[in-house]
């Protein structure tokens, strides 16, 4: 027993295995155990992949289910549902393969393909489902380069929104404009010569006319007074701009427009500076313009005020007309000048969307051999942004992007500057493990959080940012139930947290921070991850963390983690928490200011024996009390909480949220004995500042460490 804790403590301190017992990890031999469901992601109804569709972006499961919402409840329906589910398949499987085209190619090479395979009723229902289908667009998987095709496209849609009603209001005042040139024209000497005028009738009724004297006639009812010169010279000045714009195309085709997606934050800061005076100068023409098809514009007053107009830039009402910037950026390409241009584009407040694209969050970026640099880049510009307040800003895994899909157009069209910070999980090293899996596995683990700061939100960060993309957001690492066969053959059910190392152990470069225990080896001096996780390193310690892992035969096994990963994960909570408070969650602000407020009560609700008034004695003769019984102790082996002594101090509920709870005085009580462990029960009577928690007896009598447990829950007996 000494043996096995000896070279466990080992091996966590050091990395050096040197004792039976505690075996190597091989690169590939083993995945995460919530990861055992997710072997083949295909057969999965799920939100991959995406078609991108002219107005829309949708899943491929949520096209099929539009498509069968739209056929009758009746004896066929599900006939129809079976063979929708066979063409979705197939369409899955061949992306995930490689495959690539719009929907409609793919959906009919996959019904040819099952045509072959199936009956008449099949080729019925499958053309009747293709017609259904109704949008069309290239469909993506979740792959690396899905992140910069999505952004494109959202892009490409609010851009043409903006195009739209820019190039209107363009060709609304170029017309207006031509209409007072042309009617001065028309009163003028050359616009009534017979030429002019016989051009004019055109050649159906030239022999009605006599052009000569209509000439004559014209020019004694003329008006004598002509558009001003000067007028002329800037109506004329006005159009040549007007029709010369590069910013948006013009229906007439005009000249070529200029490119707005860059892979370059210098291409683009470059393109940004050479076009401000053309854009200056379009905004002045438009400005300018408006006022002459109104007849509101004074030469004496207007002159001065447009001379020095755009001398200090744009406002950002005038360049909220002008496309915004695209700039798809990868993170591992990314050097010190790279990340000096983007920082200017935010600080500036310039109309940039920027996509930081990281594919290798563990490697990609090293701070050197003592720590991991967690996307050094992504994360130095992320903050940023956030700390200028008037940025849009989110942040998720690729595998979140679909859920998101509103926010991220949200923020695509959002005026101003945008960040959006995007983990792929096509890079680094995982093995057989697909990206889509890789990039949840991120998210779940806090290292690589999803959030969203809006500055259009509200006045307040309270509404501004939000945390509600991750799973249970309100607790450190997400539980989810797990079930697995024991060694008696009988089904075990627990709760099983994602952790910061559960995802390093997805990636095959850290197998050698990992140490696989053989099974008759498991004792007390293991520990589970999250609870060595939310330990206060103190000392050498006396316990080792571990994962839970499968091998490619879905067998359990229990993998001891170094002191290095241990250590990054206790900074990728630490992190994580801290997002937490500036999304409201474990606020320490607000749990200080509540606690200031419960003494204050408490002073106000029981008076000190010094402040208290001395009460006459009364003449009439004092009834005896009764006496008052003791409250005795609830004889039980079930944990239990001294409820009505609870001073609201939040250590136990951050222990474990599901077993502890609040009741509706904000008192702890015991909410479900079942819902972890007896080890979780005794840290939190050893936390408890008031020692009310009481854990009673386990009630797994299998769980490692028992008898160690028992042993320090006697003083709370």
């Amino acid at each position: 027993m000494e043996t096995d804790r000896q070279a466990q403590l080992t091996f966590h301190l050091t990395g050096r295995i040197d004792a039976p017992g505690v075996q190597p990890l091989q690169a590939g031999d083993l995945r995460p155990a919530l990861f055992a469901r997710f072997r083949d992601l295909t057969n999965l109804r799920y939100d991959f992949p995406l078609v991108l569709a002219p107005n829309e972006v949708l899943s491929l499961s949520e096209l099929f289910d539009r498509a069968l919402a739209g056929f009758p409840e009746d004896a066929d329906r599900s006939q129809l549902v079976h063979h929708a589910r066979a063409i979705e398949l197939d369409v899955r499987t061949r992306v995930a393969g490689g495959a690539q085209g719009d929907l409609s190619e793919l959906v009919q090479k996959s019904i040819a393909r099952l045509v072959l395979e199936r009956d008449e009723v099949f080729a019925k229902n499958a053309e009747s489902l293709r017609a259904a289908l109704g949008a069309d667009g290239p469909v993506v998987d979740c792959d690396r380069a899905m992140p910069s095709r999505l952004f494109a496209h959202l892009w490409r849609a609010a851009h043409t929104r903006k195009g739209r009603a820019l190039r209107a209001e363009v060709e609304r005042l170029v017309l207006r404009l031509s209409e007072i040139l042309r009617a001065d024209f028309v009163r003028s000497e050359a616009g009534r010569s017979p030429a002019n005028l016989k051009a004019s009738i055109g050649s159906s009724f030239e022999s009605a006319f006599d052009f000569d004297a209509l000439s004559r006639t014209l020019a004694r009812n003329a008006p004598v007074e002509a558009l001003p010169e000067a007028r002329r010279q800037r109506i004329e000045s006005l159009l040549e701009v007007l029709r010369g714009q590069r910013f948006y195309p013009s229906s007439d085709g005009g000249a070529q427009p200029y490119e707005f997606v860059f892979e370059s934050a210098s291409a683009a800061l470059e393109a940004y500076h050479d076009r401000l005076p053309h854009a200056i100068e379009l905004a002045r023409a438009m400005a300018i313009a408006d006022l002459e098809v109104r007849g509101e514009y004074r030469e004496s007053w207007h002159e001065p005020l447009f001379a020095d107009f755009g001398a200090n830039g744009l406002d950002p009402s005038d360049l909220d007309s002008f496309p915004d910037y695209l700039v798809c950026v990868n993170s591992g390409k990314m050097k010190a000048p790279e990340n000096a241009r983007l920082v200017e584009m935010l600080a500036m407040g310039l109309p940039m969307k920027i996509v930081i694209q990281t594919d290798d969050l563990l490697g990609g970026d090293r701070a050197g051999d003592e720590h991991l640099a967690f996307g050094l880049h992504n994360r130095h510009l992320v903050s940023t942004a956030l700390s200028l307040s008037d940025v849009f800003v989110l942040q998720a895994g690729a595998s979140s992007l679909p859920a998101m899909r509103n926010r991220l157009a949200k923020g695509i069209a959002a005026p101003g500057p945008a960040l959006f910070s995007v983990y792929s999980g096509a890079g680094g090293s995982h093995g057989p493990i697909p990206p889509y899996l890789v990039a949840a596995a991120a998210t779940e683990s806090r290292a690589f959080p999803a959030f969203v700061y809006d500055p259009f939100g509200g006045g307040d960060w309270a509404t501004r940012f939000r945390l509600d993309d991750n799973p249970q957001p309100e607790l450190d690492w997400p539980v989810h139930r797990f079930s697995y066969e024991g060694a008696d053959m009988q089904r075990v059910e627990e709760e099983l947290a994602f952790t910061f190392l559960d995802f390093a152990a997805c990636d095959l470069r850290f197998a050698n921070h990992f140490a696989r225990v053989d099974r008759e080896r498991w004792n007390g001096t293991m520990m589970t991850a999250p609870d060595a996780l939310a330990r206060e390193s103190k000392g050498l310690p006396d316990q080792v963390p571990y994962v839970m892992l499968v091998d490619g035969d879905d067998r359990l096994h229990k993998v001891l983690a170094d002191q290095r990963l241990l250590r990054e994960g206790r900074r990728c909570l630490g992190m994580w928490r801290s997002l937490q408070e500036l999304g409201g969650i474990h606020n320490s602000h607000a749990q200080r200011l509540l606690e200031a407020e419960r003494h204050a009560w408490e002073a106000q609700a029981i008076p000190s024996v010094e402040s208290s008034e001395v009460v006459p004695a009364s003449p009439e003769p004092a009834t005896p009390e009764e006496p008052v019984e003791p409250v005795e102790t609830p004889q039980t082996d079930d944990p239990y909480i001294e409820t009505a002594r609870c001073t609201s101090c939040n250590e136990c509920t951050q222990v474990n949220a599901k077993m502890f709870a609040y009741n509706e005085n904000k008192q702890a009580y015991i909410a479900d004995p079942d819902a972890g462990t007896f080890r979780q029960l005794v840290e939190a009577a050893e936390s408890c500042q008031v020692a009310i928690i009481h854990p009673g007896k386990p009630r797994n009598p299998d769980e490692p460490g028992l008898e160690e447990l028992l042993e320090r829950a006697k003083v709370f007996a």
